[in-house]
C-alpha cells in the first residue's frame, strides 16, 4: 500500500527505524508513535518505499 502524502511517508520511515531499533522509541511523535505499534515491519516497508515525486504534503480526509 503506497503512502498518499509526504508526511505520511516520513512518519512510516521513522517507525520502521524505531521498530529495527535505529531509532529510540522516545523520539518517535504523532503517527509514528502508533503506527510502530499497529503495523508490521513489511507494511512499514510499504509505505516508507514510496516515491514522493507529485505527493503532496498533508492529505485532507
Amino acid at each position: 500500500m503506497p503512502a498518499k502524502s509526504a508526511a505520511q511517508q516520513k512518519a512510516a520511515g521513522a517507525a520502521l527505524s524505531a521498530k529495527r531499533g535505529d531509532t529510540p522509541m522516545s523520539k518517535l511523535k504523532g503517527a509514528s508513535k502508533s503506527m510502530v505499534e499497529s503495523m508490521t515491519e513489511k507494511q512499514l516497508e510499504d509505505l516508507a518505499e514510496t516515491k514522493l515525486k507529485g505527493k503532496p504534503e498533508h492529505v485532507q480526509d
